[in-house]
């Protein structure tokens, strides 16, 4: 699975790339600091994102409430936007805010295939390049 997940973050990096920002793949957890970086940071001079990234071949993605809350802290520190970036087998990216995000009877995240592709920002929305009308 880390192949994999490196895979696609390597994916979305490049396809940040394609859309004018500067991105790269943070270090692995446990390697420059304690705190957990995000997956991806990107910026263009005018957007910054941090990216938390979660694929999966399963109908459910479930994260631990502390990998967002360093994103999270991560971002506000950095000037970031954080976004947890969700790749459902056969879906294209996706991004929810994480105050948007479902979240557990423990506090925990769970993103479900269903609601991503109903909630979640495309790739140009959070680039800034595009906005996509949602109906409730």
């Amino acid at each position: 699975m880390a192949k994999k997940g490196s895979a696609e973050e390597r994916e979305l990096v490049h396809k940040l790339w394609d859309r004018g920002f500067a991105a790269m793949r943070a270090p692995a957890s446990g390697g420059a600091t304690k705190k957990s970086l995000p997956d991806v940071v990107a910026g263009n001079g005018k957007i910054y994102l941090a990216i938390e990234v979660k694929t999966t071949t399963k109908d459910k993605i479930y994260i631990d409430s502390v990998q967002i809350d360093e994103l999270c802290e991560f971002s506000q520190i950095f000037g970031a936007k954080p976004y947890i970036g969700v790749r459902f087998k056969y879906t294209k990216w996706l991004f929810l805010e994480p105050k948007n995000a479902p979240r557990t009877k423990k506090g925990n995240y769970r993103v479900e295939k269903d609601y991503a592709l109903e909630k979640g920002l495309e790739i140009d929305e959070i680039a800034g390049i595009d906005k996509q009308m949602k109906f409730d």
